[in-house]
């Protein structure tokens, strides 16, 4: 594994760099291949914020993971479960239907316990199914309906170019819009 390890208003110091590579050098367990991505951190402290920024790179899947905490060393830890969590969720029954050899399945070696490999069965329960009409308007509006609802998203019919589009809130406050592609 190459890290590339940086801080923003942080230094780096040694012992910090070898926390990080040690919690997410426990991942390399996950490939069943020798892991020759560079996996890129990068650390922050804003106020009395400490923000960690994982960003792992690989062909066909992009894991990415970011965490906030008061204590710089618990994002690192919070954030490595994250990645844990992404990695056995492409390992579950869903992205197992992709059986082809170049499929992101591939790329993830089985869990090993007790020296025996074992397959991870994360079930993915749908508790709820909503339905509803998509009524056309502009991203504005979609933004106050959103806001009236209480909810962090909203689907809605783009009037201006008929297609389906979500608005959402960021952590920041703002707000972003997804599109399809045409």
């Amino acid at each position: 594994m190459n890290f590339n390890v940086r801080g923003d208003n942080i230094e780096v110091t040694p012992a910090l760099k070898d926390y990080v590579e040690k919690k997410i050098g426990r991942l390399d367990r996950y490939f069943s291949t020798e892991f020759t991505s560079d996996i890129n951190v990068t650390l922050k402290v804003i106020k009395d914020l400490h923000k960690v920024e994982v960003t792992i790179p690989m062909p066909k899947l992009l894991l990415r993971a970011e965490e906030s905490n008061t204590d710089m060393y618990a994002a690192i830890d919070v954030v490595v479960e994250k990645l844990e969590r992404q990695i056995r969720k492409h390992k579950t029954k869903v992205n197992r239907k992709l059986r082809n050899d170049d499929s992101v399945k591939y790329m993830f070696a089985d869990t090993v316990q007790n020296g025996e490999a074992v397959e991870e069965e994360d079930e993915i329960e749908i508790v709820r199914t909503k339905r509803f009409d998509l009524k056309p308007m502009n991203a504005e509006e979609a933004v106050l309906q959103m806001d009236l609802l209480g909810h962090n998203f909203f689907v809605f019919n783009d009037a201006e170019g008929d297609i389906v589009s979500v608005v959402y809130k960021r952590k920041d406050g703002r707000y972003g819009l997804i599109q399809p592609e045409a």
